[in-house]
């Protein structure tokens, strides 16, 4: 299914032990560029998380936001050091002695000395975090992945219009063609006996003439191309697959033969349609410009 570059996924998981909220924005983007925002907690996991990000959105500027709390109580815990209380305490003890001061340290004195009493978060059960977070992301994924494709499904039918139109279009530039050539004949013809007068025209060189002329505006080839543009389009719109470089490769393809057929035109109403046709095209690789 074709999925546009521009979407919003929003999850939130709560357990006894914790929560996760995640939220995912994305505009189009020449390639995949993700920025996450993680609390401290989860730096270490910042790499795996856009790999798995990176397995189901493949193109646009991806902002990941993300907000985690442990509800796991005790996760904490103070360390007490006895042989480093038993160093202080010694040595005061020998100072005290010495100088013929008086020892006055207390129990609160000893544990404000450094490494007496420490502060240590138990360890994590990193591989339940992992599964927690990661369960998350894949969820937000899928969400996110909701609104591109329903923003795609309406750019594809956008698109597909404008194609018609196209295609329309240049089949009504090779019904005229012809015409000119025709116009174009009767009016040498005319002119030259206007010219001549009584004069016998030399049919065979007003056939070179009007031959020349012929292939001079001929655009028999431009036009078969452009169809042919078209329907690679249209079938390129059904892959499943990411599409848009190819979708922007094929428009740019057809830019280039309506610009030849616009060179080529010698007649006000093809050179319109011409025209027509640019217009539209540029409209198409604007709305190809947001599709991953």
């Amino acid at each position: 299914m074709i999925k546009s570059m521009t979407g919003f996924g929003r999850c939130e998981v709560v357990t006894e032990e914790r929560k996760i909220t995640i939220e995912m924005k994305s505009v189009n983007h020449r390639y995949c560029d993700i920025s996450i925002r993680l609390p401290k907690k989860l730096n270490f996991l910042e790499a795996t998380v856009r790999n798995t990000i990176k397995k189901t959105l493949s193109r646009g500027k991806i902002d990941v936001f993300i907000t985690y709390e442990d509800y796991t109580k005790g996760s904490a815990a103070v360390k007490y050091n006895k042989e480093m209380a038993a160093e202080y305490l010694k040595y005061l003890n020998l100072i005290s002695e010495e100088f013929g001061v008086k020892n006055e340290v207390t129990n609160y004195n000893v544990s404000r000395y450094p490494e007496v009493l420490t502060l240590e978060e138990q360890s994590l059960d990193e591989d339940a975090l992992v599964d927690f977070v990661l369960g998350a992301v894949e969820e937000c994924c899928k969400n996110i992945t909701k609104t591109r494709e329903a923003e795609g499904a309406n750019l594809k039918k956008d698109i597909l219009e404008k194609l018609d139109f196209v295609y329309n279009n240049t089949t009504l530039i090779e019904e005229k063609s012809p015409l000119v050539v025709d116009t174009y004949r009767e009016k040498l013809y005319a002119k030259v006996q206007e010219i001549l007068e009584d004069t016998k025209v030399d049919e065979a060189v007003l056939a070179t003439e009007i031959t020349m002329y012929a292939d001079k505006i001929c655009v028999d080839e431009e036009t078969v191309r452009l169809k042919s543009h078209v329907d690679s389009m249209r079938k390129t719109l059904d892959l499943n697959e990411s599409i848009g470089r190819k979708l922007d490769f094929i428009s740019q393809e057809m830019n280039r033969e309506a610009n030849t057929i616009l060179s080529k035109s010698d007649d006000i109403e093809i050179s319109n349609i011409a025209i027509d046709l640019k217009t539209e095209i540029e409209k198409i690789r604007e709305q190809i410009q947001n599709i991953e």
